[in-house]
């Protein structure tokens, strides 16, 4: 029987806590963990969220398309291009992760603009200004001339929940009022990645075959009535992402035969894009 929402936040803080104690790293084993598991872990990321919106590059195409450039034969551009946007955006997610200023309009409108860009630039970085529908659902977003006080109301709202429930919360709200013409998917996913990243949990991927996209659609849909269901589905996610990292990492101690230095009170993922700053020779 699945654990209930407490049990299961007991749990991910517990083994947070206990991926938090495997840090800080030294240089070359981030270097390999950075080409190992953060890289394509983060082309998992983006290919997924692309993959939710129509996107026809398998995981193994959008990583030659982002790490080598490659046009894929037979594919559209502008699937191309929807991965090295949304590549540019996780980017600067990473960023504002690292950043103790809170989340604002600028930076949500500057997102989409990267989401988009290229792809239709009309519509990118701006608010809609026309009706939308929900392809598949019942609810009808908001009137656009309530989108901007909309968000603004949610931005400015108070951010003291579990991790997990506020990314839950942060996405639902975002897949509600549904704020631009398109890319609302995408953003939603990138902002509850953030909200999990502040907090030093791990961004998940949401798996887009059909079967778990039809999950995730469920869970969003069936959260406007009891938001809890979104918040259980995230959790499983989290939940999943901190196995696969706590086995990594746990493999990399004993090799090393001795604790790597942690330090509890630090946000692991945070941490990680440090790792991958330092690999790459960038500054976050």
């Amino acid at each position: 029987m699945p654990l209930d929402l407490p049990q299961l936040l007991d749990s991910l803080d517990l083994k947070a806590k206990q991926l938090q104690s495997l840090l800080p790293l030294d240089a070359p084993t981030i270097q390999a963990l950075n080409f190992s598991v953060w890289t394509p872990f983060e082309i998992e990321i983006i290919a997924t969220s692309n993959q939710m919106e129509g996107n026809s590059l398998t995981l193994q195409e959008t990583e030659l398309v982002l790490s080598k450039g490659v046009t894929i034969s037979g594919k559209p551009l502008k699937d191309h291009l929807e991965a090295v946007n949304l590549k540019a955006a996780f980017d600067t997610v990473k960023k504002l992760a690292s950043s103790p200023e809170p989340l604002s309009d600028h930076q949500i409108l500057f997102l989409h603009s990267l989401v988009l860009s290229r792809i239709q630039d009309d519509w990118a970085g701006r608010y809609r200004s026309v009706p939308v529908r929900i392809s598949g659902s019942n609810h009808v977003p908001p009137n656009p001339a309530k989108v901007p006080d909309l968000m603004k109301a949610w931005l400015t709202s108070a951010r003291d929940s579990h991790p997990v429930i506020q990314a839950a919360h942060d996405h639902q709200t975002l897949v509600d009022i549904h704020p631009f013409a398109d890319g609302n998917g995408r953003i939603a996913r990138l902002i509850m990645n953030l909200a999990l990243l502040k907090n030093g949990l791990p961004p998940v991927a949401i798996p887009s075959d059909s079967k778990s996209r039809l999950t995730y659609h469920e869970a969003v849909e069936s959260s406007r009535l009891n938001p809890v269901h979104f918040q259980v589905f995230l959790a499983h996610l989290v939940d999943t992402t901190l196995d696969k990292y706590l086995s990594v990492l746990s493999e990399v101690t004993r090799e090393n035969g001795s604790p790597l230095l942690g330090s509890l009170g630090t946000p692991v993922f945070a941490e990680a894009q440090t790792f991958s700053s330092t690999c790459s020779g960038e500054t976050s």
